[in-house]
C-alpha cells in the first residue's frame, strides 16, 4: 500500500539564501510515541502504513519521504526586544503535503539534528517537550484556535542532554507554513531588495492569492490581511486564558497560526499578570501584555516591508502606520465580540464593556478560575469559588441577567451561544504534567491519551468532564521551559 506522499518543495524554489539544503541527522532506534491518525486522513496520508517501523524511519528523520528535499530555513527575529540572526538549529523542513483539493502544508521535523543554524545547540529534543507540544496545539486545534499541529512524535533511543539526561524524541509538525515575521525580518536586513520582494510574492501566492487579483498596492494588502489575522489570533488567546510565553517575532507566523509550544500553558486563576515562562522574568510576555506585544510585533514587521510599499521613504512610513494603527481597533473588536458571546450576549450595548470589565475586577479581587468562571456561568450550577457568595458578584449577576433579559434571543439561545464560546475543560497544568510525568518517567501513554481524548471536544459540558475542570489548590510556583 501506498503512503500518499505528495511532497512539493515550494520553498526551496526561493533564493538560496533564504535556506540550507542540509539532511536530518540518523538516529539509533526511533519508534512511534504517539501517532495522529485523524490528522493524517486530513493530510491524505495512510495512517496505518506510517503507524509503524517505516513510519518512525521517516518521522526520525533516517528515511527521506519520497519527493522531499530536506532544508532548514534561516531567519531573524526580536527575542526578548533584542535582534538577531537565527534560523532552524535543531529543524528540518521535509517539504510541503500537497492534498487534492490543492491545499498545502509544511511537513517539518523538530529535534532532527544540528544545522548551521544551530548556534552551539545539539538539535535534538527531549521526550517531554515534544509531548507537551503535541498535547497544546491538539487542544487548541479543538478550541477553534488557528495552530500548527503535530503528526507524530517519536523516541530516538538516544540521550538528550539538558540539566539532567533525557530520552531525545523527534516531532512531526504540520503548518500552513513556516513564514514568520522573522523571516521577513531576516530579508530585510541580510538580503537585497529583489529577494525581498520575492518572499513577498511567495507569501502573497501561499496564503493571500486573491490579492493577485486586486490592482491595489499587494504588498499593502499582504500587510493589511496580516495584520486582521494576528489581531483575530491573539483576541482567541486571551479569549481562553492562553499564554503563549515566547512571542519573540521569530515565533509569529503571517498565516495568523499559533506555532511553537515551548514555555506556554492556560491560566487558572484570572491574573492579567500570570506569567510561566522560565526564561520571561521581567513579563514581557505576561497574559495581559500579549495583545500590546501583538502590536509591537506586528510593527516589526512592518518595517521589513517599508521597501515594498513606497519608492518614497516618507509614503511608505506613512502608509505603514495607517495600516498599523489599525490593529487595536480590529484586536479589540475580535476580543469584545468574543467576551460577548461567552457571556450569551447577541447584540451590542454600549454598557457592555463595563459589564465585561466589572465581571473581570471581581475575578481578579476573588483569585477566580477564569475557565471555571465561565463554565459555571454556562451550566448554571454551583461552584465552591468564593466568588459567586460575594456581594460584588450578586450585583453584577443581577445587572447581567437584566442584560439579557433586553435582547430578543430567548435564554436557551444565549445558552447555546455560551455553550459555544466557553470550553468545559483546557489542557490544565497539573494535567499535562501528570501525562507528561507518566509518559516519560513509566512509558505508559493511557494517561495522555485520554486527556487528548477529552480536550478534542471542550464544547461539550458533559458529566465525564468534570474531573478535568478540577483546579489545583494552587499553581505555585508552576513553570514551563523551552525545551533547548
Amino acid at each position: 500500500m501506498q503512503i500518499g506522499w505528495k511532497l512539493d518543495n515550494s520553498y526551496s524554489r526561493l533564493p538560496k539564501i533564504f535556506f540550507t539544503e542540509i539532511a536530518p541527522t540518523p538516529v539509533d532506534a526511533p519508534e512511534i510515541a504517539i501517532f495522529n491518525d485523524s490528522l493524517a486522513d486530513t493530510l491524505e496520508l495512510n495512517a496505518k502504513e506510517l503507524n509503524s517501523p517505516k513510519g518512525a524511519a521517516i518521522f526520525a528523520g533516517n528515511e527521506l519521504p519520497e519527493g522531499s528535499t530536506p532544508i532548514a530555513q534561516a531567519y531573524a527575529g526580536h527575542q526578548f526586544g533584542n535582534f538577531t540572526k537565527l534560523g532552524d538549529g535543531r529543524a528540518v523542513l521535509l517539504g510541503e503535503q500537497v492534498t487534492p483539493t490543492g491545499e498545502r502544508f509544511d511537513v517539518q521535523l523538530k529535534g532532527s539534528g544540528p544545522t548551521p543554524y544551530s548556534r552551539r545547540g545539539d538539535g535534538r529534543a527531549a521526550l517531554g517537550p515534544m509531548l507537551r507540544e503535541y498535547i497544546i496545539s491538539e487542544a487548541m486545534h479543538a478550541l477553534g484556535i488557528p495552530t500548527t499541529r503535530s503528526l507524530a512524535v517519536v523516541t530516538t533511543g538516544e540521550t538528550t542532554y539538558r540539566e539532567t539526561a533525557l530520552p531525545g524524541a523527534i516531532l512531526t509538525r504540520i503548518a500552513a507554513s513556516h513564514l514568520r515575521f522573522g523571516t521577513f525580518q531576516f530579508a530585510a536586513n541580510f538580503t537585497s531588495l529583489d529577494e525581498l520582494r520575492v518572499l513577498a510574492d511567495y507569501a502573497i501566492d501561499r496564503h493571500y492569492p486573491e490579492i493577485l487579483e486586486s490592482s491595489e498596492n499587494r504588498y499593502l494588502l499582504l500587510l493589511q490581511e496580516v495584520i486582521k489575522r494576528q489581531a483575530a489570533l491573539i483576541a482567541k488567546w486571551q479569549l481562553v486564558g492562553f499564554i503563549h510565553g515566547v512571542m519573540n517575532t521569530d515565533n509569529m507566523t503571517i498565516s495568523g497560526e499559533t506555532i511553537d509550544y515551548g514555555p506556554c500553558a492556560f491560566m487558572n486563576e484570572y491574573d492579567p499578570g500570570t506569567v510561566y515562562s522560565s526564561i520571561d522574568v521581567q513579563g514581557r510576555y505576561a497574559f495581559g501584555n500579549q495583545p500590546y506585544m501583538g502590536g509591537w510585533n506586528l510593527a516589526r514587521f512592518t518595517e521589513s516591508l517599508l521597501p515594498l510599499l513606497h519608492e518614497n521613504e516618507n509614503q511608505a512610513i506613512e502608509l505603514a502606520q495607517e495600516a498599523i494603527s489599525s490593529y487595536n481597533l480590529l484586536y479589540h473588536e475580535s476580543w469584545f465580540t468574543g467576551m460577548r458571546a461567552k457571556l450569551g450576549l447577541f447584540n451590542e450595548e454600549k454598557e457592555d464593556e463595563t459589564l465585561i470589565q466589572d465581571l473581570l475586577n471581581i475575578m481578579l479581587k476573588f483569585d477566580a478560575d477564569y475557565t471555571n468562571t465561565f463554565r459555571v456561568l454556562t451550566s448554571n450550577t454551583s461552584n465552591d469559588e468564593k466568588m459567586f457568595d460575594s456581594e460584588e458578584f450578586a450585583r453584577w449577576e443581577q445587572q447581567w441577567k437584566a442584560r439579557l433579559d433586553r435582547q430578543e434571543e430567548s435564554k436557551e439561545a444565549a445558552v447555546q451561544l455560551m455553550r459555544d464560546s466557553n470550553p468545559a475543560v483546557i489542557p490544565r497544568n497539573h494535567l499535562v504534567e501528570e501525562a507528561l510525568e507518566a509518559a516519560v518517567q513509566h512509558q505508559d501513554y493511557s494517561v495522555m491519551e485520554q486527556l487528548l481524548k477529552v480536550l478534542s471536544k471542550p464544547y461539550e459540558h458533559t458529566l465525564e468532564q468534570t474531573k478535568y475542570c478540577t483546579v489545583p489548590a494552587s499553581d505555585g510556583p508552576y513553570q514551563t521551559f523551552c525545551g533547548t
